[in-house]
């Protein structure tokens, strides 16, 4: 169905909304008109339409203030979420034209008005908002991981790389057999902590808390001292696509600061399958569940007709699952430089854009995107393959969010790559045999310095999160945090009072 057409849909609804409350005629005897909140919201979705989001986000807010002067508590809600909708689009998007010259000329010293105008014209991330282009606020730290040689010189992304490449560089193969070996053992405390003075005053808050999960990697996972337990409707779960454990809890009963922490433990293992024999990769079943779910087109690993033909010219006559896999690999890292992208835009913005087709039609991609095309081009060539997330502790001890990409070959399994980790080497002076080494690596195995959340993007939740409040939905890194009676974005607030620490233990 074509964005008009779901706007289309939305507008008559909104109509039928509006008739049923007898603000519109049904008659020719009946002609009254059309309520100012109701106009103010269909307004609002007009706007939206036509691109005009910082517009269409003024009429939403006039229709909920109407509602909501009007005790209309069900529409009022609606036209909140449609505030959150239209700002969440164009919220990333700080710069004018002017000023993202200006955030250019700080970060990069030096750069020519002839390289300004290049990557603003041709190669910057833009939205259009009443007929005005705004610019992604990174888009002078985009510049320079497209240009490493600069962030090089620079030094603007330092990093020590003697211990970022300490499994990739080391001498000698960790305890075991293979391909899990080198086990780690984690422990910690997540803390969502939310200000008394942030919470609303009435409602339910309902909350999924992120866990880690149970993989072929990640073993022996433990949540203990789960805070509130009086509160927890479902889980802990930590086996499955997706660890986490969902809350609801009454906002007039929290007295003081709401604050949910949870005890994680778990054993993490290096995973190596650099000696893949090609010749040795089993027959797929394709008529199994697991492949068939991993082979088809999902919200953000999108299958298109352009992904196909791509995924095909990248592999030429390549037959082998194995080969195609490692050939997508090597064509992404290095042809799709790393960037910062707008994850909340593109989730909020209709019609809906999938974080692969963003990558691929814009050359612009981080961790998340990276992997999701990565994904995108295997499943195209009926090679089962996932974006999986969480948290790495591999260029600092600190957790931060991350994701990375599997395939299944049958006969090993499921093969680990860290495509972004794989470019860090370019954003820093190495030795180019180093620098190989490092990717060659990443091609195929992977550090034990992980936190794995979800074993894919897009998994499932029970209860399932609501499309219309969420920001990011493809990912459950920070908890999801969902209330009716809040005035404000509260999702979006959440998740910067989100943290996990974590250290190795013996």
């Amino acid at each position: 169905m074509t964005h008009r057409a779901i706007t289309a849909l939305l507008m008559a609804s909104v109509l039928l909304l509006i008739a049923a409350a007898g603000c519109i005629a049904t008659t020719e005897e009946k002609n009254e008109p059309v309520a100012p909140a109701d106009e103010a919201y269909a307004r609002g979705l007009a706007e939206y339409e036509a691109g005009n989001y910082r517009t269409a986000e003024e009429r939403f807010t006039e229709a909920y203030e109407l509602y909501t002067g009007a005790g209309d508590a069900d529409k009022a809600l609606t036209a909140r979420n449609a505030i959150f909708r239209a700002n969440r689009t164009y919220l990333e998007y700080l710069f004018d034209r002017s000023a993202a010259e200006a955030a250019l000329r700080e970060r990069v010293p030096g750069i020519t008005d002839a390289a300004i105008a290049e990557w603003l014209d041709t190669r910057a991330q833009t939205i259009v908002s009443e007929n005005e282009t705004l610019y992604f606020y990174d888009v002078a730290m985009n510049y320079l991981y497209a240009h490493p040689e600069k962030m090089q010189e620079l030094k603007a992304r330092p990093l020590d790389f003697d211990y970022v490449g300490r499994y990739a560089w080391a001498e000698d193969r960790p305890n075991g057999t293979g391909p899990h070996v080198n086990p780690v053992c984690y422990a910690g405390v997540e803390r969502l902590e939310i200000a008394h003075e942030a919470l609303p005053s009435a409602g339910i808050l309902k909350i999924w808390l992120p866990l880690p999960v149970e993989t072929d990697a990640q073993r022996n996972v433990t949540v203990t001292n789960l805070s509130c337990p009086d509160y927890i409707v479902a889980g802990p779960f930590t086996t499955g696509a997706i660890g986490y454990v969902y809350y609801e809890v009454p906002a007039g009963a929290v007295n003081g600061d709401l604050v949910l922490t949870a005890d994680i433990a778990f054993t993490s293992y290096e995973q190596i399958f650099e000696d893949i024999d090609p010749a040795k990769v089993g027959e797929y079943n394709t008529s199994d569940p697991e492949y068939l779910l991993y082979t088809r087109s999902e919200r953000n690993i999108e299958i298109t007709d352009a992904i196909r033909e791509k995924a095909r010219e990248i592999v030429g006559n390549e037959t082998n699952p194995h080969l195609q896999a490692q050939m997508i690999y090597y064509h992404i890292i290095e042809t799709y430089p790393y960037s910062l992208v707008p994850h909340v835009s593109l989730d909020a913005r209709e019609p809906k854009v999938a974080e692969s087709t963003h990558m691929f039609e814009t050359d612009h991609g981080d961790c998340g995107t990276q992997s999701m095309l990565f994904a995108a081009f295997c499943r195209s060539l009926g090679i089962p393959a996932r974006a999986i997330g969480g948290y790495q502790m591999l260029l600092a001890e600190t957790p931060s969010p991350h994701f990375w990409a599997e395939y299944y070959l049958p006969g090993y399994g499921w093969v680990p790559n860290d495509l972004t980790v794989a470019e860090a080497a370019d954003w820093v002076a190495i030795p180019e045999e180093k620098r190989t080494a490092f990717k060659d690596y990443y091609a195929a195995n992977l550090d034990p310095a992980r936190l794995v959340i979800q074993k894919n993007v897009d998994a499932p939740m029970d209860p399932p999160l609501p499309d219309d409040t969420i920001t990011i939905r493809l990912v459950r890194q920070v908890p999801a945090v969902v209330s009716d009676t809040a005035d404000y974005d509260i999702e979006l607030f959440c998740a910067d009072h989100f943290g996990i620490s974590l250290e190795a233990v013996d």
